[in-house]
């Protein structure tokens, strides 16, 4: 049976690097397969640019709809609304206001459709989200769009995901690279389930240490093997070495040290991974060497 190796690239705050570590080691293997699982703001595609042959929509949940030519403004569903998601909005046409769903702070919990006496209200499915499949330069990605205000992004992940596993399947791809979202919610829990290992990018910084904690403390509660990588550690190396002393004490391997390097934004804005655009660099060296280390641990 064909054994996937899925690598979680995490990080507990944004902005320390993660993304631009996916990309690179996405560009250092043929065949690998790529998922963006940070739904909320993906940004992975505008480096790796895959050409998409499948998109599907995503349901992320429903919202309430009044059909106005049943409604009979009895106002029943505005005083059972918990969310207060119903109002009397002022209309000429309404003496004592019409009644009106506000989108954004309705919850879909179906109660307002279901104590209509006159069944005016519907439920319709949230459908402004989608995920899709293409092809990159090195082998299959998988990502995807939460509409901004729409919930269950963790669901969205899980999706994510699976095309992720399916993918590999049928291209015969050994690993799958994960771009997770920042953060500890319940997209990153998304991340961590069911992975190998996660690698958890930092900076030196106190807020960097602060979250990278956090984030560790979160995978420690799964099966995974765990990993750091601090970027810009040149930077600040009395926090570097800080962090590195913590890691140590928590047994918790530090897999590279990624020194400050201006041509990492040159290699975004030119829509190429920093091993792709300067393969010779300190930087590509040590992402280098990291990639050889993850290569050394699937096979062990």
């Amino acid at each position: 049976m064909q054994k996937i190796n899925e690598i979680s690239i995490l990080s507990g705050k944004g902005g320390t690097g993660k993304t631009s570590l996916a990309a690179a080691l996405a560009t250092l293997q043929k065949n690998t397969v790529v998922a963006d699982c940070d739904v909320d703001a993906a940004n992975l595609y505008l480096i790796l640019e895959p050409e998409d042959y499948r998109t599907e929509k995503y349901i992320s949940g429903h919202k309430a709809v009044i059909n106005y030519d049943i409604c009979i403004q009895c106002g029943l569903c505005k005083e059972y609304c918990r969310f207060n998601a119903i109002e009397r909005m002022t209309e000429p046409d309404y003496p004592k206001g019409k009644i009106t769903i506000v989108e954004t702070s309705c919850d879909g919990c179906w109660l307002c459709s279901r104590i209509c006496s006159v069944n005016a209200i519907d439920m319709a499915p949230c459908d402004k989200s989608y995920w899709s499949t293409g092809n990159y330069q090195y082998g299959k990605m998988i990502h995807a769009r939460l509409a901004p205000g729409e919930e269950n992004s963790g669901k969205l992940v899980n999706v994510v995901r699976e095309q992720a596993r399916i993918t590999a399947k049928e291209s015969g791809a050994q690993n799958i690279i994960i771009d997770g979202p920042p953060g500890t919610g319940c997209a990153a829990i998304a991340s961590i389930t069911g992975a190998d290992k996660v690698v958890v990018v930092t900076e030196p910084t106190g807020t960097g240490l602060h979250d990278m904690k956090r984030i560790l403390e979160l995978a420690g509660r799964f099966q995974v093997k765990k990993y750091v990588v601090i970027n810009k550690s040149d930077l600040n190396p009395d926090m570097t070495d800080c962090i590195r002393s913590w890691c140590e004490k928590e047994d918790i391997p530090v897999i590279g040290n990624l020194p400050f390097d201006p041509r990492m934004v040159h290699a975004m804005v030119a829509c190429k991974s920093i091993t792709e655009w300067a393969p010779g660099s300190e930087i590509s060296t040590v992402i280098k060497e990291i990639h050889r280390f993850l290569s050394r641990v699937q096979k062990t």
